[in-house]
């Protein structure tokens, strides 16, 4: 780990130039980081939380608008029952644990994913913590849970498909704002950087709409070991990238070029 004033002269310099709207981060290498060290799953699991928390705050930190969190995947409910019901009974935990900081730090909590499939013990404490934090603001804080970027697209066309039939949309004149409407992740800036942490180089089906146009940095950091200079690192790489948005770098660097070129 690295020394603290180093650490601190890298986010005084990350702080100076413009910092991602919308973070994603795929929080991957918590049952490998457990294994390498004799210990159950669970722990890397349990260890993690505290990288969750420190990322957060360096998050909020930087004056990023908001941060999503790849918690817990449709795909991670066909994992053994006994690691599944230990990774609820630590959602839960982190809820109640967490309360006063996301509170006392003005963070609104937001759940993005199919929540409905939670049990009702974690379901509680998330809505709760989403209801009395709905008037700050500070950075949103969105944990994806049951959460997949295939099931979200299928579920807003349906619910795009049901608002056609109503006559609400008109199905000749349906544009991206409209689908996007639909979306779990309504309402938050458009996506800017996503980060894997562990060495995998892959996105597994975290916001594939949002992801369109956003930069990627993958990390070779197991996820707990992902703390405040690796998040710093993958910013930073982030705001040395020329985002062209399809344009040409002469375009870009206009200055009559588009603002959202320029991002």
């Amino acid at each position: 780990m690295e020394r603290p004033q180093v650490v601190s002269a890298l986010e005084t310099q990350v702080k100076a130039r413009p910092v991602p709207r919308h973070v994603g981060i795929i929080m991957d290498g918590n049952g490998r980081w457990a294994e390498s060290r004799g210990l159950e799953r669970l722990e890397g699991h349990r260890e993690g939380s505290a990288s969750v928390r420190e990322v957060t705050r360096t998050a909020r930190r930087l004056g990023i608008q908001a941060l999503t969190l790849y918690a817990f995947s449709s795909q991670n409910w066909a994992r053994p029952a006994e690691e599944v019901a230990g990774l609820m009974d630590l959602l839960r935990d982190y809820l109640e644990r967490e309360r006063p900081e996301i509170l006392d730090n003005g963070i609104r909590l937001n759940a993005v994913g199919d929540v409905g499939r939670l049990p009702r013990f974690v379901r509680d404490p998330l809505d709760r913590l989403i209801a009395d934090s709905a008037n700050n603001t500070g950075m949103v804080l969105s944990l994806a849970l049951s959460y997949g970027g295939r099931e979200e697209i299928l579920h807003a066309a349906s619910r795009m498909a049901e608002a056609i039939s109503r006559g609400e949309l008109s199905a000749g004149r349906v544009e991206e704002s409209d689908f996007e409407s639909f979306l779990w992740t309504n309402g938050l800036p458009p996506l800017d950087l996503v980060v894997r942490t562990s060495g995998e180089q892959r996105i597994s089906n975290f916001l594939l709409w949002q992801m369109a146009y956003a930069e990627l940095c993958f990390s070779d950091a197991l996820w707990p070991d992902f703390r405040t200079d690796e998040f710093l690192r993958c910013v930073s790489q982030y705001q040395q990238r020329e985002r062209r948005f399809g344009l040409t770098s002469a375009q870009v660097q206009r200055e009559d070029t588009p603002q959202r070129a320029k991002a």
